[in-house]
């Protein structure tokens, strides 16, 4: 019998999209999104907050436009900001051609719920005409009512069954730069869904679990849910959806992804839970090192373990490792091998001047490699 390699996750093959200047789909990388949770009307404040999304690493960020006056400061959001803006349509079909000639990279929106098939076809010329792309987004909370009355409840093949002909309606228009994703705010309703989805076209799709809640609960839930789709290769971008400040939700999709090993982005810490072993407070020591580390994008690794039992085998595998030792002497290591050791007073402050000294150091080597 043959045996996946337990680390391979094999991509679902996608046809490639375009949102603004990043690619979706395809052997892209899996982008992260959020949104803006200001009143669009206050371009001012929505500015801002995308500027603070785009320095945690967001690919892309949604803006609500409910209203024309939305559409209106759109055009100066889109101005003053570098990532792709995604203008969220709801009804309206006059809103989605305002936004995309206020500039929008992509519509979400879902063309049966815009009216006739004129005013698809008025969305779908603005959409061309401005070179905009647009996301198909189905909810398990707001699925039409003849699916409703044909299955009795949301379920993933009625969910499937809206995609697919929401998709027909933009195909019937000779229109295909569009993903599609299909949310709930149960994980496996979610999953099915996507699962289902996934067999039954190639358009690229956007994860999430919709409405999964606070921080913590609303983490947990995207991290099993997420995880098992882009594990089994599903996904090209993703949002994770939290009842929290939006740069957390960029944030986790990063670590998600991280985890799985399908994009770096900054330090990846490897610490211990700490015990009584322990040589020095772990917790409070990760800490500290996390808020001063988030500066940093080159990808690295640090393991922070606070005793010589797993810590000299976590060391040899980061690029910068620390285990604590007796007396207040702890040993650091450098790409796995034992350097120096420090003592505890000194730790955080070395720590992050070899975090940054190696990031220099990463950087360098890299643009060293695209001039040659």
């Amino acid at each position: 019998m043959s045996v996946r390699p337990y680390r391979d996750i094999i991509r679902r093959k996608s046809r490639q999209v375009t949102v603004g200047n990043v690619l979706v789909g395809g052997d892209a990388p899996i982008s992260i999104q959020s949104m803006t949770n200001t009143l669009t009307t206050d371009a001012k404040a929505t500015i801002n907050q995308i500027h603070a999304l785009e320095e945690a690493g967001a690919d892309m960020v949604r803006v609500s436009c409910p209203d024309v006056e939305s559409t209106r400061a759109l055009k100066e959001i889109v101005r003053e900001t570098t990532v792709p803006i995604i203008a969220d349509i709801h009804f309206h079909h006059q809103r989605g051609i305002e936004a995309a000639e206020a500039g929008a990279a992509c519509l979400r929106i879902n063309p049966g719920n815009i009216g006739s098939a004129a005013r698809v076809r008025d969305v779908v010329k603005a959409a061309v005409d401005n070179n905009c792309s647009m996301r198909i987004g189905v909810n398990a909370g707001s699925l039409e009512r003849e699916l409703l009355e044909k299955y009795g409840e949301p379920c993933p093949e009625a969910m499937v069954e809206s995609a697919l002909n929401h998709a027909r309606i933009l195909e019937d228009n000779d229109f295909t730069n569009f993903k599609i994703s299909v949310k709930a705010s149960d994980v496996f309703l979610s999953v099915a869904a996507y699962q289902g989805l996934a067999e039954a076209c190639d358009y690229p799709l956007h994860l999430g679990i919709t409405e999964a809640g606070g921080f913590t609960p609303g983490t947990v839930k995207s991290s099993i849910g997420l995880g098992m789709l882009l594990w089994s290769g599903i996904g090209d971008t993703l949002r994770v959806s939290l009842s929290a400040d939006p740069v957390q939700e960029v944030k986790i999709g990063y670590e998600i992804l991280k985890s799985l090993g399908l994009r770096r982005r900054g330090v990846t810490i490897i610490s211990c839970p700490s015990c009584a072993r322990q040589a020095f407070s772990v917790i409070k020591t990760v800490e500290k090192l996390e808020e001063r580390l988030e500066h940093i994008t080159t990808p690295m690794s640090l393991s922070i373990i606070g005793c010589v039992v797993n810590g000299p085998g976590e060391a040899r595998e980061t690029d910068i490792g620390l285990t604590g030792g007796g007396k207040g002497n702890h040993m650091v290591y450098l790409n796995g091998v034992t350097d120096h050791k420090i003592e505890s007073e000194a730790i955080v402050e070395h720590i992050v001047e070899l975090v940054e000294a190696k990031a220099a150091e990463l950087e360098a080597e890299a643009t060293a490699a695209i001039a040659l």
